[in-house]
């Protein structure tokens, strides 16, 4: 079992930047997919990006495509999400999940592919 921790999060001014991070505990991250979905209020949690478990492939929802990147340092055990350009809709819980995967090469962008999942942190943007 696999324990995830999110942090980075904080308040920034709209065209700023933030860089969220995703440390695992437990076991070696290197054999999981994982996504970073975001929780806006009053909305249902959504898919931001995900990274294969060899970071070769990498999935962005269109809203975030061009400013969002994601990655990750195995050897740390933790997925990043720099956030560049944010803009006051991006202000939500941003939350990190996990899945092992046997393939290499598979991303998933539907919270019920992910089995773990870390408790949250507050992005906020102001205009």
């Amino acid at each position: 079992q696999v324990q995830l921790v999110e942090s980075g999060g904080g308040l920034v001014q709209a065209g700023g930047s933030l860089r969220l991070s995703c440390a695992a505990s437990g076991r070696s991250f290197s054999s999981y997919a994982v996504g970073w979905f975001r929780q806006l209020p009053g909305k249902e949690r959504e898919f931001v990006s995900s990274i294969s478990r060899n970071a070769y492939r990498l999935y962005y929802t269109d809203s975030v495509k061009g400013r969002f990147t994601i990655s990750r340092d195995n050897a740390k055990n933790t997925v990043y999400l720099q956030m560049n350009s944010l803009k006051p809709e991006d202000t939500a819980v941003y939350y990190c999940a996990g899945r092992e995967t046997v393939s290499s090469g598979v991303y998933y962008t539907e919270m019920n592919n992910y089995r773990y999942w870390g408790p949250g942190t507050q992005v906020t943007v102001s205009s």
